[in-house]
Formats: C-alpha cells, sequence, structure tokens
C-alpha cells in the first residue's frame, strides 16, 4: 500500500490548485482521477469547450456582419457540429498541458474511481485492474459536480439535453428552450441566439442573475431581449413531452412550448455519491455538497474539500484558490478567509459580464455612502474600431473617502477589463483618483477607467 502526505480526489481546478500548492511544498502528493484524463469536467466538458464554442459562435456571428466580408457570408453559414470542433484543439493542449504540470510536479496521477476505506485510507477501483489502496496524512476531496437530473426527465432521449451532454448535439437546431437562468443558462441562451436559434428562456426567479448589480443585470436582459430571446420570468416546470421531431416543455403556468431541443441548466449536483462519505465520518447533503469551514475543513479535520462540491460560487478561478487555501491550513493551520472577497466573477454571455467587489444594493442595505462613475462603451475609440459598442464601465466608490468598492464591467472583453479594478481595490492605496493619475494606452478599453472616474468625481456635491 502506498502512502502519501495528501491525496486529491479530482484533476478539475480545485484538485489541481490543491495538488500543486502541496507538491511545491514539499509534500509527497497523488491525485485520483475517474476520468481517462486530467482535468476534470471544467477541462472536458465544462469551461474550455463551452467557451471555445462561444468564441468561435461570436467569431462567425460577426464576420457575418462585416460589411467588408458582404460577398462571403455564404461561405459562413457553420453547422452547430462544426462549430463544436473549434474546441477539440484546445482541450487537448490544456489536458497534455495539465498532465505535464504533474509530472514536472512529481504527482502521482492514480486513474480511477475513489471511496473512502476509513478516514486515513482509500480505495481506487480502476477498469480492467485490480482495486489499488493508498493511505493519506490528509485529502482533499474536489471531486467536482454534475448537472442535476429531475426524475421526472428522460434525459436518454435525443432531444434533452443538458450541459453537459448539449455539446454532442449533432445538428443545429432551429428552436432552443432553455430552462434554468442562471449563469449556464444565460451563456447557452446567448450562444444559441448568435448562431441564429430561436431562443426561449424559462426563470423560476423574478429577474435574470439577481445576485449582479441590478443595472448590470437589467442590460444583460436587455441585450438578450434584442438579440431576440423570449424571457419567461417566474415560471416553473411541471411537465415534458419529447416527441420525435420536436420536444413540448410545459409550466405550471400552463403555458407550452415547442422547440427541437430542452437544455436542462437548473442546478448541479456535487459528485459525492459513489465516495463512501460515511466510512471517513463525513455526509453531504441532498445536493451532493460537503459542508466546509472558511478553512475549507470538513467535520474531520485532516479531510478538506474544495470546488463545486462545496456549492457556490462554483467558478473555476475560484476553486483553483480554494485548493490553495485548504493546502496552506492543512500545513500551517493559517487562513485569511477575507482573501476571497476580491475574487472576481466571469459570465460569458455575448456580450459577457464580470464584476469584483459590491453592488449597489449591497452598499444602499448596508448604509455606505457611495457614488457611481460610468464609462460608455460607445464614447470610447477603441470600441468603435472594433465594433462592440454595447456595454459599460460601472465604479461604485465611497462618497467621502473615494474607495472603490465595486467594480461592474457589461460588453466585450468585460473578464479582461475587471481586473485593473480589481487589482487597485487589494491596493493599501484603494482611491478612485488612481484611474484619474495612470496614463492609459490609447486608445485602449482600459481607457474606460478614467472616463468613469471623472464621471463619478463629477457627481460629488
Amino acid at each position: 500500500m502506498e502512502r502519501y502526505d495528501l491525496v486529491v480526489i479530482g484533476t478539475g481546478p480545485a484538485g489541481e490548485g490543491a495538488a500543486m500548492m502541496a507538491a511545491k511544498s514539499g509534500q509527497r502528493v497523488a491525485v485520483v482521477e475517474r476520468h481517462f484524463e486530467v482535468g476534470g469536467g471544467c477541462t472536458h466538458w465544462g469551461t474550455i469547450p463551452s467557451k471555445a464554442l462561444r468564441h468561435a459562435v461570436k467569431l462567425v456571428h460577426d464576420l457575418r456582419l462585416n460589411p467588408l466580408l458582404r460577398e462571403y457570408r455564404r461561405a459562413l453559414n457553420l453547422s452547430y457540429p462544426q462549430l463544436l470542433h473549434a474546441a477539440d484543439g484546445v482541450v487537448a493542449r490544456q489536458v497534455a498541458q495539465r498532465r505535464r504540470y504533474y509530472e514536472r510536479n512529481k504527482i502521482a496521477v492514480l486513474e480511477g474511481e475513489a471511496r473512502f476505506v476509513d478516514p486515513h485510507q482509500l480505495e481506487v477501483r480502476r477498469p480492467g485492474a485490480n482495486a489499488l489502496k493508498v493511505k493519506a496524512d490528509r485529502v482533499v476531496i474536489a471531486a467536482g459536480s454534475r448537472p442535476y437530473h429531475p426524475p421526472e426527465l428522460d434525459f436518454s432521449h435525443p432531444r434533452i439535453r443538458d450541459s453537459d451532454s448539449i455539446l454532442k448535439y449533432p445538428e443545429t437546431p432551429f428552436a432552443v428552450t432553455v430552462y434554468g437562468a442562471g449563469v449556464i443558462g444565460c451563456e447557452y441562451a446567448s450562444i444559441f441566439l448568435n448562431l441564429g436559434c430561436k431562443v426561449t428562456l424559462v426563470n423560476t426567479q423574478d429577474r435574470l442573475l439577481s445576485f449582479l448589480d441590478d443595472e448590470i443585470s437589467e442590460a444583460l436582459s436587455y441585450h438578450l431581449r434584442e438579440q431576440g430571446c423570449i424571457i419567461r420570468h417566474n415560471e416553473a416546470f411541471d411537465g415534458c413531452e419529447a416527441r420525435e421531431r420536436d420536444v413540448v416543455f410545459k409550466l405550471k403556468s400552463q403555458r407550452k412550448i415547442k422547440s427541437d431541443v430542452l437544455l436542462w441548466a437548473n442546478g448541479r449536483t456535487g459528485n459525492s455519491d459513489t465516495l463512501e462519505l460515511a466510512r471517513a465520518g463525513l455526509a453531504s447533503n441532498a445536493r451532493g455538497q460537503i459542508k466546509v469551514s472558511t478553512a475549507f475543513q470538513t467535520a474531520v479535520p485532516h479531510v478538506y474539500a474544495a470546488g463545486d462540491i462545496i456549492g457556490p460560487p462554483a467558478l473555476a478561478s475560484v476553486a483553483y484558490d480554494q485548493g490553495r487555501y485548504a493546502v496552506e491550513h492543512a500545513l500551517t493551520g493559517k487562513t485569511d478567509p477575507g482573501r476571497a472577497s476580491l475574487a472576481p466573477m466571469g459570465i460569458y454571455t455575448l456580450p459577457e459580464i464580470s464584476a469584483v467587489g459590491r453592488t449597489e444594493r449591497e452598499l444602499q442595505e448596508a448604509r455606505i455612502p457611495y457614488d457611481v462613475g460610468h464609462a460608455a462603451f460607445k464614447s470610447l475609440a477603441r470600441a468603435q474600431m472594433t465594433d462592440e459598442t454595447v456595454g459599460m464601465l460601472k465604479l461604485l466608490f465611497h462618497a467621502e473617502t473615494l474607495e472603490v468598492l465595486g467594480v461592474h464591467c457589461f460588453g466585450d472583453r468585460a473578464s479582461e477589463i475587471v481586473h485593473i479594478g480589481q487589482t487597485v481595490m487589494a491596493s493599501k492605496d484603494n482611491n478612485l483618483k488612481y484611474f484619474i493619475n495612470t496614463t492609459f494606452n490609447y486608445p485602449t478599453m482600459a481607457e474606460a477607467y478614467r472616463v468613469a472616474a471623472h464621471n463619478g468625481l463629477n457627481r460629488l456635491a
């Protein structure tokens, strides 16, 4: 039986972050991966392929609208399966790159499915081979999540898909129903709209992505509708009839929606059901998620959990850091839970959204005196050149100290633009005037910070 200082279950972002942190700290580390290659759901059927698909769809959409390429428009009628192939090369390169990380850091990759034998011992079941048993001083559970499947739906039917299986849909749909208007639902609704499909987005809440700043959420709703999306708020699933040529989705309001394919994007389940958690003295909730402390420690002190399996925010970027923080606490006993407060959020709709810090609603509820600075992308030279004029940058700042409290961006490259504000917010000299006193390249999208800062200062009494 092999013994390790740390065994990590899963090689997605959280597992990779934990394994690398431990290896670089001189620990003997092994990772267990049940898929045939490393990378987890993020690399194989989540973030990487869906964002590669988004990029391909956006590229074709933009080329079709480009007046310089009018004569080539007929040649740009690529099918959905053809666009999906754009992700193949990216996934292969990401897998090879991550495999090298493990090899370079001398981390053992154990292929198979892990389950606990006792709090310190794991069994790795391998297809076509005897099970392997390993002992670990510490364990990090980073097994990820999968789309939630309600028992009433038959996901074996070719016209009923989840966010994983939609990446294998074999034709270009004419009409798509998306149930669930969370991040994944909004992203896929946006992708299919820009592919030219008729899209109905069914939302169980009264507005889209209520955790966003209200103005950004409203802007997303407006632009989805402008692109042709039908949004149904405050609706709930009541049944589904999948037929040979279409699918009829039934709502409790008595509405029926007919489309070529139903994409169920309402909730995810943690991959804890095969781990035999009870043998380690652990349990999961109804959604397969494991409860942890602010240091990502479970009820069993030497066992940690990170990433999707602990629930929201379920972002790849945050998961990687959670894995690192878990190992840091395991090795030093120290942690800084405040570090997560400046984690940015990226939502890859078209246009995309990104934010860091607090929203207007949160500042109002906390009774913090604040003001707002705006920069409309349509006024920026760079946006005019690239014809990406939809969107804005919004800065929230303390009305007295000028401390930047929140950065919210809607538009092309939002997930890149937000990091400038994030850096300023994390500095000890956090002040809105930084953006005025700094020289930005011209023309750039980053110039929006200077424009927004001036706009905000002009509002002050």
